[in-house]
């Protein structure tokens, strides 16, 4: 079977399009990879079912990972205003999906972040770009906590920024030790946050309650 696919997909509706690409040289190589795993997996890649899939597989792998072509410190950077707010910002239940880089298995859940503004503010969506930048990476949760955190407190420097991760793991769930119910919570501070245990409690219960 060769495996060639050069087609772009262009999603269109009432005025708006989009186009998804992929590099045909990086997709066909893994395109061939996946057909010779799925051939020592006792599979034939020639029946109907898996003529496609090494190709399809390669696009999803490189979806799933596309983040390392995401600059996270770039997208704050490009939407900081200039403004006196010296509250609390929180964007919570913040949909996440990754993968462990143990065993390529996803880890999905919420992700809770606020900061404190020193002067300068960034809009309300790069919060979730940012996770999502660092998500769709190959990770372990306790490193994608800090580096959400490390991303915000760099580019906006604020009095103080806060990180909460809850998750299941599907390495946990689906083999090893095959719990279905576990949930990990990690958690990074910085500033007001770590100092002020009034502030990090504030935090604790906001993200606690539902307030819509």
């Amino acid at each position: 079977m060769e495996i060639i696919d050069n087609e772009d997909i262009e999603y269109e509706n009432e005025g708006y399009s989009r186009i998804e690409k992929w590099n045909p040289k990086t997709t066909n190589k893994l395109a061939t990879h996946y057909k010779a795993i799925l051939e020592l997996l006792g599979e034939d890649v020639d029946r109907e079912g898996l003529q496609k899939t090494p190709i399809r597989v390669a696009k999803s792998i490189q979806f799933l990972t596309h983040g390392y072509h995401i600059d996270p410190h770039a997208i704050l950077s490009a939407t900081k205003f200039k403004e006196d707010y010296p509250q609390m910002v929180l964007v919570k239940d913040i949909d996440l999906y990754s993968m462990c880089e143990h065993h390529m298995i996803p880890f999905y859940g919420r992700a809770h972040v606020a900061y404190i503004p020193n002067g300068y503010i960034t809009g309300l969506s790069k919060i979730p770009r940012i996770v999502e930048a660092y998500s769709r990476r190959l990770q372990v949760q306790e490193r994608l906590t800090m580096q959400i955190r490390d991303c915000i407190h760099e580019t906006l420097n604020p009095l103080g920024v806060a990180v909460v991760i809850e998750a299941a793991h599907m390495c946990m769930q689906m083999r090893g030790v095959q719990k279905q119910n576990s949930v990990t919570t990690t958690s990074a501070f910085t500033g007001i946050f770590l100092s002020e245990i009034k502030t990090r409690e504030e935090f604790i219960h906001l993200i606690g309650i539902k307030l819509h």
